[in-house]
């Protein structure tokens, strides 16, 4: 008689994928540990962003995640169990730091808007997360908060993003107390869009991306991108900058496409050119 071996267990994905129309749908799938982020999840995050910046058919990502916690940060399990390697560890968090911040920039520089929608906490690398959307749904029981400070490890790459999405004196707060501010104070002080009830966050967010994709994705990419460029110039430089988009927007297709929609009183048919 022959004894059969048992199947081996499927991993189960760190990254779901799925699309709806014209939105792309990231969800974090670590819930066990709460979509900390692993090197794995990084680099599996890293390469979605890749794959739908060349895919034309996507016009908005929507970024949420398994589970009650949106983002708890890095995963500090895996770092600490580092620090017996010779070098205590200085290789892995170097590795691991620069990937984690080649995709909060990839987020930035991705053609389409993404939309983070927040159903619980978003710590640390995952407040991070949230500030380097462009956009943010929350529920009403989410949480943020930069709390390394509270174990002795100041969230030097969180506060970047952090920094450049809230006032100064709010983003000091949050860094040096590592106290969690609540969804309302998360949108009093610019760090998410909109709040709705739990368990609506997801949908809300999908709404929001809907009326994004219905723009003209040429449009949306040239503006996404004059956005962010212009923000650390000086204003004579930023208007300059300004002009100039504006000056190569007008000689668009889409361009010319809706201002004859607007005169003539019927929707544009965009060619995304």
């Amino acid at each position: 008689m022959t004894t059969r071996a048992s199947p081996l267990p499927v991993p189960v994905p760190l990254l779901l994928r799925e699309n709806a129309d014209a939105i792309a749908i990231l969800t974090l799938n670590r819930p066990q540990a709460r979509n900390s982020l692993s090197l794995a999840l990084i680099e599996a995050l890293g390469e979605a962003l890749t794959a739908i910046a060349a895919d034309r058919a996507v016009r908005v990502v929507v970024l949420t995640a398994s589970g009650p916690a949106f983002c708890a940060g890095h995963d500090l399990k895996e770092m600490t169990a580092r620090r017996s390697d010779p070098d205590r560890g200085r290789g892995f968090y170097t590795l691991v730091m620069d990937k984690c911040s080649a995709v909060m920039q990839q987020i930035v520089e991705l053609p389409q808007p993404v939309i983070a929608a927040v159903q619980g906490v978003a710590t640390a690398a995952g407040c991070q997360l949230v500030a380097s959307c462009d956009l943010a749904v929350a529920s009403q029981a989410a949480q943020f908060a930069t709390p390394g400070v509270n174990i002795g490890l100041f969230c030097s790459t969180p506060m970047v993003a952090l920094s450049r999405n809230v006032p100064r004196k709010n983003a000091m707060e949050m860094l040096l107390t590592g106290d969690p501010i609540a969804a309302d104070g998360a949108l009093r002080i610019g760090l998410v869009n909109r709040l709705v009830p739990a368990g609506a966050e997801r949908e809300e967010a999908l709404a929001l991306g809907r009326k994004i994709a219905a723009k003209s994705s040429y449009l949306v990419k040239l503006g996404k991108g004059a956005f962010y460029r212009q923000l650390d110039m000086a204003l004579a430089d930023a208007y300059r900058y300004a002009a100039g988009v504006m000056v190569e927007n007008m000689m668009a297709r889409d361009a010319e496409e809706g201002i004859a929609a607007f005169v003539e009183k019927r929707s544009p048919r965009w060619e995304d050119r």
